[in-house]
């Protein structure tokens, strides 16, 4: 194995219960198992919603055992690679991390499938994002926030040199879902999408994908910090406050600015659904015009209520996203580059995990990152 030189051991924050504080220990290295595995030494870790889901135990049956370590979007630095390695990365290779899919079997439908008209944007036979025997870091195995870890080199792309590891880290799961969302809507330029959720993590991100494909955008959110957020990120967007406007008003607006009469041509070609909450999703719904679609990214406990009216008599057409593949993990990384897209941020050493999640739960907006660079006081004593 050839490596940089190591410490022998790390530090790394635990959760040992649902609902608890994480503890920061020091640990062991992990170690290489997988002539695919490459070592890197974590620069950032960000915070994602499922991370919150995760702790609260409403994910079973994640995490398969306690002490577990969390966050499955993540960026850093490759220092160890078996010498058998497959891998184009090298040591000092600057890696994003998703959180799917780590040691995929290789051999499932979902693995040998490959790209199809079905699904040109699928990785190559061998490897999936799909494959259900596959484990996902910081869900079913160790995740980011540790000072070191071991992934799949499949799973990760390279970063962009004019990208930080706190900017990558923050696309490895919301940049690279809400653009995958993006191209399931499968809309041209100048279509117009509605994003409902607009300043959350993935939200601000997608008002500006959306803006820089090309597509008309419409942002929806009913609190005043996200509000803030969206409206800050882009003046290109038409934000919504769902308090005080009703969709059928937006609808008509819409409407009236496309120069049409027809109640069943006006509104917004697809809608992307982040939120877990059934308003949301009627709301979005409601602001789509005939034979529109609705692109679902939240999977709340109880699930969603779909009209049957609306599937039928208006030709509402409802499909998942989970997150993209290598394939558009790497294009979406080249497109951020391209287009400057980058997340609003706040960040936090390693010791301060607990500080980032107390800031979460005031709902802001933006990406709350653990940045490795970043010291304190209780860091430094430990």
């Amino acid at each position: 194995m050839a490596n940089f030189e190591l410490p022998d051991v790390m530090k790394a924050q635990f959760l040992d219960a649902f609902n608890t504080p994480y503890i920061l220990r020091s640990v062991p290295l992990p170690a290489l198992s997988s002539p695919h595995d490459i070592l890197i030494r974590v620069d950032a870790a960000s915070y994602c919603h499922t991370d919150a889901v995760l702790a609260a135990g409403q994910m079973p049956p994640y995490p398969l055992s306690y002490p577990h370590v969390g966050c499955h979007e993540f960026a850093g630095t490759v220092v160890a690679l078996p010498s058998d390695s497959p891998s184009l990365y090298r040591l000092g290779s600057r890696v994003g991390v998703p959180g799917r899919s780590f040691h995929p079997c290789g051999t499932c439908f979902e693995c040998s499938s490959g790209p199809s008209v079905q699904d040109p944007d699928a990785d190559p036979p061998g490897y999936s994002v799909y494959c259900q025997y596959s484990q996902n870091n910081g869900i079913s195995t160790p995740g980011g926030f540790r000072q070191y870890a071991v992934v799949d080199s499949r799973q990760v792309a390279p970063i962009p040199d004019a990208m930080s590891a706190v900017d990558t880290a923050t696309l490895m799961c919301a940049g690279v879902t809400i653009y995958a969302a993006l191209k399931r809507c499968g809309l041209k330029p100048g279509q117009r999408v509605g994003i409902v959720g607009c300043g959350g993590g993935l939200g601000h991100l997608g008002l500006l994908f959306a803006v820089h494909m090309g597509l008309k955008v419409v942002g929806i959110d009913n609190a005043d910090a996200p509000l803030r957020l969206a409206r800050s990120t882009t003046s290109e967007a038409r934000i919504v406050d769902a308090r005080i406007e009703e969709a059928a008003d937006v609808v008509a607006e819409l409407g009236e600015a496309d120069g049409k009469s027809d109640k069943g041509d006006m509104g917004i070609d697809a809608v992307i659904i982040l939120p877990e909450s059934q308003k949301a999703f009627d709301y979005g719904v409601k602001l789509l015009r005939n034979h529109g679609k609705c692109v679902v990214v939240s999977f709340p406990e109880r699930g969603f209520q779909l009209s049957a009216r609306d599937v039928v008599f208006r030709d509402i057409s409802v499909i998942g996203s989970l997150v993209g593949s290598n394939k558009v993990l790497r294009e979406m990384l080249e497109f951020a580059d391209k287009h400057n897209v980058r997340a609003s941020v706040k960040t936090f050493p390693l010791s301060r995990l607990n500080d980032l999640v107390d800031e979460y739960h005031k709902a802001q907006g933006g990406k709350l990152v653990i940045d490795m660079t970043l010291r304190d006081e209780v860091e430094t004593a430990l």
